[in-house]
């Protein structure tokens, strides 16, 4: 470890916290040789008392799902039987040992999470991965969704990753680069060797460890005496991975036929498990024997069970120096080793690895090794097994079935551009309408995962009118999943075209009512009666009624879920509109969905805005931020950023506004992503709002409604539209939006529409009529809690985690309650009622203070001074609980519901421990010292 003292600091520094009980993670990567798996070698040899696990990646298995973390958890495999019973049959699904089905990748995900917890209950974990480009994706995020997790468990991950390798993506986990050797640690390894010899190695090698060694170690006596043509080190070094693999090639060459053949059969297995070698080894004509001089070379480490190459090029070398006839012999036999060891998946890919041409049999057991991966949620595997099995297939249409499998298992894996070059690849026409139908919702996944929603909802629109009356079921879905990408575009007049198909569908019934004579004349109004050239109004909401009751006592799928709940969100009926995405929510949760999870916290993130519920929009808002973050979601975490930025533009965090805007406009707008590009200009335009400027605000705002076109869609930022024209002094553009906003209050009849809709009235209206409008304009408003006099229900929904709303499902918003009295009151001091005045002034700033609204609250403090009131500093009234972290409100608000730490741990994706470490820290700031006490402080 000459040299490395800056890398051994920052792994023992790791080790260290793991002794004592505290977890970390670090992703070790640099180039080939460069001493990553001697610092993971060093790291084992530190470990003292720790337990030790390791799994080493293998490049011609990785597609095997989970191989790796089966590999990883083999010796503890034990452990599998003290996790809750989902995780325990989770991991027992995925490591073959059952055939049961696996709905949800994040249930693997917290087994794997609870297992490394149980493995360190004794002491600390070192878990390491090795060559972590070559294990299978499904195992690398499953590991690493854990390595994110750990608290205080005592268990430290590390990763090695080779740089530049395909497949070397290992997210979210703090990096340690490894260089190469400095001069002076170079020279350590090069003793016994000439300067000039050393100095010639030095420079071929680049300060590569493995380079230095291997380099010095095929030096002729000749050589190492100083004698060096040209030939021999040429001044132009080779490539370095080039001249390493010719070393380990030639090492290879050396050896006896028979070793040669049996280190074949082990670079080909993927298992490490000698038995299985060996006995595919005999055959082929070699046995334990044969490997004797590859063990006396140090090629290959042995133990009673196990047999492992010294580093992963000798397995290349010992694999790809192989003529093709014995690497498919050997594959054969290992197919043969496996078919008795109930391991039909590993057989069936060493099966394809021996095929040269077309074969059925081969491809129907890829296919069904398909079907296990994805039945275990192990989609980039799936994908892979689909696309092999495709290339074994001669019949056209079989193998255009299944090459769109595998292109919609990549779009589910978050592989667009892979799925891409696969349905590139599928001969068309198609004469399966189904096959056509999936052929068009896997082109619509690229799309609306990372191009243009427009185009998407195109090419499920196209596909939908090509299937036709003959297959109704998958013309409805195409069309349901065409809407709502449409919708997500901002695109009112798409969304009425692919609702005009089937306007009979309940779920299409609502756009097509609302929309269907495309956007409104310039005033924006829309005529109640529903006459032709206009909205009915009246038509949509009776549509909706029975769609909402079904989401209630039916199993309804999760898009029809989700667009319930967007046409209630449309429609202003915000109470309902929360509850139809908590049920989204659960739905996903229990069903296993979760590429669907981020998108139904979404919903749900602009019912909790919509209803002034900052801290959970920002709480779920953030969640589904990291899941879509986690999945590739580079679409929904567009609107997800946009969505985060609206409450932060509350508080007045304009670098954090700026940073989650500027991130969600850069994706949004090349795009014609309109949903999330005028979520994100209001998000700025309410920022300078709340900041004091005026005409910037409308600035933003203005764009924000050229976004997205149709009055209905963006009737929430309408409000701050007119407010800032008002203040910018240009009266008729105020005018012309509270019109519109008024118009659409009248036809859909909601109190919080209502209020924003008086209140808008007394901004452009005479002073004569004004304080009428303000005064009902805070009757509808209600008190702030969900109290308003509408006709919204306050029933106290469950949210995800079985806990109770404090906020109840009302209609009010304390937000917008304490800016029409921030209003009402700068109007009264204008007017010079200074005693009426600091009443409104008054409670608009403590509404702004509970609210955390800082630019608000000066707004209101220096109104409150200018009417002669009294401005001393007040402080939110949160209590206690504002000095917990975001992470120990979570964990304390399931805690006070009854949940113990281990259903806590199922809900937020962290380990038993780390919940009970969250709770002992919160316990001392709560000044409580028990569960019911706990539950006792929350209530109050």
């Amino acid at each position: 470890m000459r040299g490395r003292s800056t890398e051994r600091e920052r792994i023992g520094r790791l080790l260290a916290d793991g002794r004592r009980g505290n977890s970390g993670a670090l992703l070790i990567h640099g180039e080939a040789g460069i001493g990553k798996s001697a610092l993971l070698d060093w790291a084992a040899g530190q470990a003292g008392g720790a337990r030790v696990l390791r799994v080493e990646g293998i490049e011609s298995e990785m597609e095997l799902a989970y191989g790796g973390l089966h590999q990883l958890f083999l010796p503890v495999l034990d452990l599998v039987d003290s996790l809750p019973p989902a995780q325990a049959d989770a991991l027992r699904a995925v490591f073959g040992l059952t055939s049961d089905e696996v709905r949800d990748s994040f249930t693997v995900g917290l087994a794997v999470l609870t297992m490394l917890s149980e493995a360190a209950a004794d002491g600390p974990l070192l878990c390491l991965v090795d060559d972590a480009q070559w294990v299978d994706r499904p195992s690398v995020d499953m590991l690493t969704f854990a390595a994110r997790r750990l608290r205080a468990e005592g268990v430290v991950m590390l990763f090695a990753v080779r740089d530049g390798a395909p497949g070397a993506t290992v997210k979210g986990l703090p990096g340690l680069l490894v260089e190469g050797l400095d001069r002076t640690a170079a020279a350590e390894l090069l003793t016994g060797l000439p300067p000039y010899v050393a100095d010639r190695v030095m420079e071929e090698a680049g300060g590569n460890p493995l380079a230095l060694i291997e380099l010095s170690a095929a030096l002729t006596p000749a050589q190492r005496a100083g004698r060096l043509g040209p030939l021999a080190l040429p001044e132009t070094a080779a490539g370095l991975r080039g001249r390493i693999q010719d070393g380990f090639l030639d090492q290879v060459g050396r050896l006896p036929e028979a070793t040669r053949l049996v280190l074949l059969v082990a670079a080909a297995d993927d298992t490490g498990s000698l038995a299985t070698v060996l006995e595919a080894a005999r055959e082929l004509g070699a046995g334990v024997e044969d490997l004797e001089p590859a063990e006396r070379a140090g090629l290959v480490i042995l133990s009673g069970e196990l047999v492992r190459f010294r580093h992963p090029l000798v397995r290349y070398a010992a694999y790809r120096s192989a003529p093709l006839a014995r690497r498919i012999a050997a594959h054969r036999a290992l197919a043969g080793a496996l078919g008795g060891a109930g391991q039909p998946h590993r057989r069936a890919w060493h099966l394809a690895a021996a095929a040269t041409g077309p074969d059925e049999g081969v491809a129907e057991e890829l296919e069904r090794v398909a079907e296990w991966a994805g039945n275990r949620q192990a989609m980039a595997s799936a994908s892979a097994a689909y696309e092999r099995a495709a290339q074994l297939t001669a019949d056209r249409d079989l193998r255009a079935r299944r090459l769109v499998q595998a292109a919609r298992k990549a779009a589910d894996a978050g592989q667009d551009q892979r799925c891409g070059a696969l349905a590139d690849q599928v001969p068309l026409p198609l004469a399966d309408q189904e096959v056509a139908a999936n052929f068009a919702r896997a082109r619509a996944a690229v799309e609306l995962g990372h191009r243009s929603p427009a185009a998407a909802a195109r090419i499920l629109l196209d596909s939908a009118d090509l299937t036709g009356a003959a297959h109704p079921e998958a013309t409805a879905s195409l069309l349901v999943d065409a809407v709502h990408a449409a919708y997500s575009g901002g695109d009112a007049a798409l969304m009425a075209e692919v609702a005009s198909r089937a306007p009979e569908l309940p779920v299409l019934a609502v756009p097509a009512l609302l929309f269907g004579d495309g956007v409104p004349d310039a005033s924006g109004m829309p005529d109640a009666s529903g006459v032709s050239g206009a909205p009915d109004v009246p038509g949509a909401l009776a549509a909706l009624r029975p769609l909402v009751a079904a989401t209630e006592v039916t199993a309804t799928g999760v898009m029809e879920r989700l667009l319930t709940g967007i046409h209630c969100l449309l429609t202003g009926d915000h109470p309902t509109a929360r509850r139809v995405a908590l049920g989204a929510v659960a739905h996903c949760r229990e069903q296993g969905i979760s590429g669907w999870l981020p998108t139904t916290l979404d919903l749900l993130v602009r019912t909790e805005l919509a209803l002034g519920h900052h801290e959970e929009a920002v709480a779920r808002g953030t969640e589904a931020l990291r899941l879509a973050e986690y999945y590739d979601l580079a679409h929904r975490a567009s609107h997800l950023r946009a969505a985060l930025a609206l409450p932060a533009a509350v508080r007045g965090e304009e670098e954090q506004v700026r940073a989650l805007t500027e991130e969600a406009l850069g994706y949004a707008r090349p795009r014609g992503v309109g949903r999330a590009a005028a979520d994100a200009l209001w998000a700025r335009g309410l920022l300078e709002l709340g900041l004091g400027r005026a005409q910037a605000a409308l600035d933003e705002l203005a764009a924000a409604r050229q976004e997205v076109g149709h009055p209905l869609l963006c009737l929430p930022l309408l409000p701050d539209l007119v407010e800032a024209a008002v203040r910018a002094g240009r009266p008729e553009r105020a005018a012309q939006a509270a019109g519109v906003l008024d118009a659409w209050a009248t036809a859909l009849d909601r109190p919080a529409l209502g209020a924003l809709a008086a209140r808008c009235r007394a901004l452009t209206g005479p002073d004569g009529t004004a304080e009428q409008h303000f005064t009902a304009a805070l009757a509808l408003h209600g008190d702030g809690n969900g109290n308003g006099n509408g006709n919204g229900n306050s029933d106290g929904d469950s949210d995800r985690h079985g806990a109770t709303d404090r906020h109840g499902a009302g209609t009010g918003n304390a937000f917008d309650r304490a800016r029409t009295a921030l209003l009402y009151g700068e109007w009264l001091r204008r007017l010079r009622r200074q005693i009426d005045a600091r009443e409104q002034l008054r409670a608009a700033l403590d509404g702004f203070e509970a609210l955390g609204a800082r630019p608000w609250a000066e707004r209101a403090r220096s109104e409150l001074g200018a009417a002669g009131g009294e401005t001393v500093l007040t402080t939110r009234q949160d209590g206690p609980i504002s000095l917990l972290s975001p992470q120990e409100r979570e964990v304390v608000r399931l805690a006070a519901t009854g949940a113990s730490n281990r259903e806590i741990a199922a809900q937020l994706f962290l380990s038993p421990r780390t919940v009970g470490h969250h709770l002992y820290r919160a316990f001392p700031k709560l000044g409580v010292g028990s569960r019911t006490e706990l539950a006792a402080l929350l209530a109050a």
